[in-house]
């Protein structure tokens, strides 16, 4: 018996004409649904790609509420940002004019189904808003709305605020799927508003900081400045009698350093380094400086620098303001007659050391109100990586700056 024939041939039999005519609107309803599927999801990803481009927290805001709108084809969106007492703080709108939001008036503050949503922190759906009980109306010149979708925006569990729809085309009620959509889309939101806080604080943070280093460097610049020219003119009047030409030569000096001053103060309003035209190097500087200091105080002053010592801009400029500062206490306060200024560049640690024979003070005072000078001082050397030591008895005051070399020393015992 031929084994062959023992199998079962199976063909499958051909769709009748029925079948094929069910079958084809389903195929397509399925295509249109993944099309539609796929087109949310790149919308999806388009919006989230844009708020998470920018810093700006008012744009980010609005870039929300302008984005999340086409994600569920919504005439008109809205962010409402909550405040302590559960209350609207702020509320930003997409699909409504200028025109009608200035006749709108004040923005809602929190009653009805946004103060439901803000209560319950759960997303919402509403077919019929005027047939809701919660609903408590709209002001005057608001647009008419029907249809309503809220879905709250967190962070790490806490919501920040809360995205309303409303008016979905065709006058359809919001879907499950719409609603789960922008619960997606909310969650990007909500680190996107995060992120633009952050950046806002620390651009205060920044701010606050420059204010700082501005009102440091006028201290310990343009304004020791000024008070050395008052060092110099206060016995002026009674030297005239004694010695006209130099009282003459004083006056003089002090009106070049005015100008000096007052360029100093141009240069801070356009954001120049004051120091840049004379601080070529850090011996430049102090030279520079003891220089004026000497005129203005007329208090002898001995320099000693080992050469070329290797410094940034900013080092060298900070190390001459804490000089500054320093022989300007020595000018107010010490009653010296004579000051050391001596730059040591050893192999791991560079000093500065300034040292007075004035009459010296208790250094475990603290500062007094309105002085600024030890502050500064220590602020700087804290801003350098290094130690600030100030030392004092009836015999002078030494203060006394080290800061670590690191890879840029030069290898080298000092020679001074």
């Amino acid at each position: 018996m031929d084994r062959s024939s023992s199998r079962d041939t199976v063909v499958a039999a051909e769709p009748t004409t029925e079948e094929l005519a069910t079958a084809t609107p389903e195929a397509e309803a399925w295509a249109a649904a993944a099309h539609e599927a796929r087109r949310r999801l790149e919308a999806l990803d388009a919006a989230t790609v844009a708020i998470s481009q920018e810093l700006s927290l008012e744009r980010v805001l609005q870039i929300i509420v302008d984005s999340v709108r086409p994600l569920v084809g919504a005439r008109y969106a809205a962010l409402g940002i909550p405040d302590d007492r559960g209350s609207t703080e702020r509320f930003i709108t997409s699909g409504i004019s200028d025109e009608t939001r200035r006749a709108i008036g004040q923005p809602p503050r929190g009653y009805g189904l946004l103060g439901v949503m803000i209560r319950e922190d759960r997303p919402m759906r509403v077919t019929d808003i005027a047939a809701d009980p919660r609903a408590v109306g709209f002001p005057p010149h608001h647009p008419p709305m029907t249809t309503f979708l809220g879905v709250p925006v967190r962070v790490e569990g806490r919501v920040i605020g809360n995205l309303y729809l409303t008016e979905k085309a065709g006058g359809q009620p919001f879907t499950e799927d719409d609603e789960h959509l922008v619960e997606s889309f909310a969650r990007h939101a909500g680190l996107a508003i995060h992120n633009a806080r952050m950046h806002e604080e620390l651009r205060q943070l920044a701010v606050l900081q420059e204010r700082e280093r501005i009102a440091q460097d006028l201290h310990d610049g343009s304004i020791q400045s000024l008070y050395a020219v008052s060092l110099t003119l206060e016995d002026t009047e009674e030297l005239m009698h004694i010695d006209p030409d130099m009282a003459s030569q004083r006056i003089d000096h002090a009106i070049e350093t005015i100008h000096g001053t007052i360029q100093e103060i141009r240069d801070f309003i356009m954001g120049l380094d004051p120091d840049a035209r004379t601080a070529v190097d850090l011996l430049a500087g102090l030279t520079a400086l003891t220089d004026e200091f000497e005129r203005s105080t007329l208090i002898d002053v001995e320099l000693a620098s080992d050469p070329d010592v290797p410094l940034d801009p900013d080092e060298t400029l900070q190390l001459i303001q804490l000089t500054r500062e320093a022989m300007s206490n020595v000018a107010r306060h010490a009653g010296a007659t004579k000051v050391r200024v001596n730059v040591e560049d050893r192999r791991d640690v560079l000093r500065l050391s300034i040292i007075d024979d004035g009459r010296g003070f208790d250094t475990s005072e603290g500062q007094r109100p309105g002085h600024h000078g030890l502050t500064n001082m220590h602020a700087r050397a804290e801003a350098l990586g290094g130690s600030l030591l100030i030392e004092s008895s009836q015999d002078g005051t030494g203060v006394v700056f080290e800061m670590p070399r690191g890879d840029r020393g030069r290898g080298k015992e000092s020679s001074t």
